[in-house]
């Protein structure tokens, strides 16, 4: 009887110790280097779009608030509530930045794992031209295919449940890495078939929308938001995948 080994295990089994430590170093230079180039970028395009979009944020909601407190009734508890319901943020500058980094090394270094983890599925890289494809297919997984349905948005634009969101985003993100993997290594028809079936699943299904789409940024703003963030996440995946190829097999050939 031919015992059927599940592709997890077969991950573990592949990534021995020294495997392994190369996966972790690289992740980590691939996910320090990467960051940084993300941050340069979306504090260029990004975050720009971002500080004029909360303005419009900050007015309507100023708006509402004085619209709200000509009952004099609910003056004082609106006023409070409103103060309990800001939150802390860092300020725009230097100290956005810094946390911004922070935030984006950490994420980089954890795409790098899971990147890492499905290159040594297939055997190791010899080149880094080789990671601009699996940088490509990350970011198919983890932003294309998600913001068909999801696009990024602005701050003070009309969103569906958060949780409903959200599960919807990891349904789109699984199901996409199944289905690009089924049809990129299937060697049957049929596996192909349910690849594409995958792919399309989610956007077949629907991703959760607001009662009334609105915004407060004028259209032309998240459109540019759109733009950026996409421009930003496209080099940040194919730089990623370049560096993880890059330094394992720079960590490759020096263990020979």
């Amino acid at each position: 009887m031919t015992v059927v080994i599940p592709p997890v295990f077969r991950a573990i089994n592949v990534l021995n110790l020294s495997t392994f430590k190369i996966l972790v170093v690289s992740a980590l230079w691939s996910g320090l280097w990467t960051g940084l180039l993300l941050t340069a970028l979306q504090s260029i395009q990004v975050i720009p779009v971002l500080i004029q979009a909360e303005v419009y944020e900050k007015q309507a909601t100023a708006t509402v608030i004085t619209a709200q407190t000509h009952d004099d009734s609910k003056e004082t508890k609106i006023h409070d509530h409103h103060h309990e319901a800001v939150e802390w943020q860092p300020g725009n500058g230097w100290e956005r930045t810094v946390y911004t980094a922070v935030t984006n090394i950490s994420l980089a270094v954890g795409f790098a794992l899971l990147l890492g983890a499905a290159i040594n599925l297939r055997g190791p890289v010899s080149h880094w031209r080789n990671g601009l494809l699996w940088g490509l297919a990350g970011y198919t997984v983890f932003f294309v295919a998600p913001s068909l349905g999801l696009p990024p948005e602005v701050p003070g634009t009309e969103s569906a449940n958060l949780h409903d969101r959200q599960l919807w985003w990891l349904m789109t993100v699984l199901m996409t890495a199944v289905g690009l993997w089924l049809l990129f290594f299937s060697k049957t028809r049929l596996n192909k078939l349910l690849g594409f079936v995958l792919l399309v699943s989610p956007h077949w299904i629907g991703a959760p929308q607001p009662d009334v789409h609105s915004s407060a940024a004028p259209a032309e703003l998240a459109h540019l938001f759109i733009a950026a963030t996409a421009f930003a996440n496209a080099v940040f995946w194919l730089v990623l995948g370049s560096l993880m190829a890059f330094f394992s097999s720079k960590h490759q050939v020096s263990k020979k």
